[in-house]
């Protein structure tokens, strides 16, 4: 079964900035261990950024771990600790394959690292379409078959083939993301705690 990603966002409500930072900043550190969590990354505004989006990006081993998460008296209790710290309510969203792969280009990895990934999940696709396909696609303009192509060639690498290259080559894309060291250097934060 593969992991689950979550994406949810909140809006700090102005003056309480500080206030949820810390609540969410506590939040991840106690829930690092969860049953099912395979990583957590805590995402905040630039230093003198205008608004006040926070979120908070976390990985599960499967759906069955999501739910209980979610589910959970921890995430409750969160969820009521900082009510009045938001705007409104969060923004939950569960990411799929390429999504939740190159979500945020500052916590992505290395380019290089991902041309080759990509390219590992490009050709075996070209290969095989391009030598499946175009027997039953002789009848048609050149264009219309290497549209097709690529529509069958888009379609594998979106729900199979990038979703199983990133799970496979994730400890070598991305360092463990466990770690409150991580989570500080990911919120631009090193105050020792």
């Amino acid at each position: 079964m593969s992991q689950v990603h979550v994406a949810i966002t909140h809006q700090a409500k102005p003056g309480k900035e500080a206030e949820y930072d810390a609540a969410l900043r506590e939040f991840a550190r106690e829930s690092l261990h969860e049953p099912g969590t395979a990583g957590v990354l805590l995402l905040a505004p630039a230093p003198g950024a205008h608004g006040c989006e926070y979120g908070i990006l976390r990985s599960f081993e499967n759906q069955a771990s999501c739910d209980a998460f979610y589910q959970s008296a921890r995430f409750r209790n969160f969820h009521e600790l900082t009510k009045p710290l938001v705007v409104e309510e969060a923004t939950r969203r569960k990411l799929h394959g390429l999504e939740a792969f190159f979500s945020d280009p500052k916590l992505s990895p290395p380019r290089w690292k991902m041309a080759i990934v990509t390219w590992l999940g490009v050709f075996p696709s070209v290969l095989f379409w391009g030598n499946v396909l175009p027997p039953a696609l002789s009848s048609l303009h050149s264009v219309v078959a290497t549209a097709v192509t690529t529509i069958f060639v888009t379609v594998t690498l979106a729900w199979v083939v990038m979703p199983l290259l990133t799970k496979v080559f994730a400890p070598w894309l991305h360092p463990p993301l466990a770690s409150v060291s991580i989570l500080d250097e990911a919120i631009g934060r090193d105050d020792g705690s």
